[in-house]
């Protein structure tokens, strides 16, 4: 059973020249437990697919179609009054800069035990308990003391583990953690991932990571789907995706990545850009970078096939291609 099922998720952000559509027809889900990553280049689609599950889609977006359902509920059409109850209670937010999610005015206590108090039936007395445990578990030496002090008395390492205990202090079954770790040095960028692999196995929490960096998912993540340019473009077990990837897109990420025991002076590079969302080319959008293009790529898009361990929205899969797939290779 998925805790969290995304069906075909279309956002679109009305223009003067039309309209532009920044996701297409997104589909994946989370088990209870899971970690999924989901990750891609800038502009690829990843921040605005983890904005439209918690509800904080930047106006004028919208979701056009598609369906967004949490614990067999439907919540991508529900009022904003509605949508604020399960934000926070039911999905907890980690974002990238913890000094946007803290009010600086507050002291972390308060913020804390205001959240509790918001979405749990508990006194101030047990608000407070429930906050200072909650710092103790995101790894804040002398809780009971830091509980009074203010965000900028904290590092940016402790800020995040501060918001990431805002993130569960109603208990929420699912997390989405927008790049927690990037602006952090490597050391506090491990603590952080630990942390939240313990939160999935100790909460049976959901996590929806979002990064762009591979190593980040390598370390953390159950499966991965790889976005561009506002589609899925494979999607599977983390280890089957980094080591024996199916689309091409992924293949040249896997490839930019530096190896240890390479000797190789020159990174693989990808070349071109992701398209802009007004010139989105027909058929396959990576065609025009793909080294394996061949000439259904320019006219037909393609869903995600089965590709041995994974699933890519590749031609190169589709059972009736094998001849083109040769051809190309």
């Amino acid at each position: 059973m998925s805790l969290l099922e995304v069906k075909n998720l279309v956002v679109e952000f009305p223009h003067r020249r039309g309209t532009l559509r920044a996701l297409d027809d997104i589909s994946f889900s989370i088990a209870p437990g899971e970690i999924l990553g989901v990750v891609g280049e800038s502009g690829a689609g990843k921040s605005l697919t983890g904005a439209s599950i918690i509800g904080l889609l930047e106006p004028p977006g919208r979701i056009a179609s598609g369906q967004i359902v949490l614990e067999g509920q439907r919540i991508d059409n529900l009022p904003p009054a509605q949508m604020r109850g399960i934000r926070g209670r039911r999905i907890g937010a980690i974002f990238q800069d913890p000094l946007t999610s803290l009010n600086p005015l507050y002291t972390i206590g308060r913020q804390l035990t205001e959240t509790i108090q918001t979405h749990l039936p508990v006194d101030v007395a047990e608000a407070r308990r429930r906050a200072i445990g909650l710092l103790e578990d995101t790894g804040i030496p002398a809780a009971a003391e830091r509980i009074d002090h203010y965000p900028h008395q904290f590092s940016g390492g402790m800020r995040q583990r501060v918001v990431i205990a805002l993130a569960l202090a109603a208990e929420p079954k699912l997390i989405v953690a927008d790049e927690p770790t990037t602006a952090l040095d490597v050391s506090i960028q491990a603590q952080i991932i630990q942390l939240l692999k313990r939160i999935c196995r100790d909460r049976g929490a959901a996590v929806m990571l979002i990064t762009h960096d591979m190593g980040v998912i390598a370390e953390t993540c159950d499966r991965v789907a790889v976005m561009y340019a506002g589609r899925v473009a494979e999607i599977g077990p983390v280890h089957q995706v980094i080591n024996q990837p199916a689309h091409p897109y992924t293949m040249g990420l896997m490839a930019s990545i530096p190896d240890m025991e390479s000797d190789r002076e020159r990174l693989n590079q990808i070349d071109g850009a992701m398209p802009r969302l007004n010139a989105i080319p027909t058929g396959c959008a990576y065609n025009p970078r793909c080294p394996r293009v061949f000439e259904r790529c320019t006219r037909e898009r393609p869903d995600l096939l089965d590709a041995s361990a994974t699933r890519a929205a590749c031609w190169l899969h589709d059972a009736d291609q094998h001849t083109h797939a040769g051809a190309a290779a």
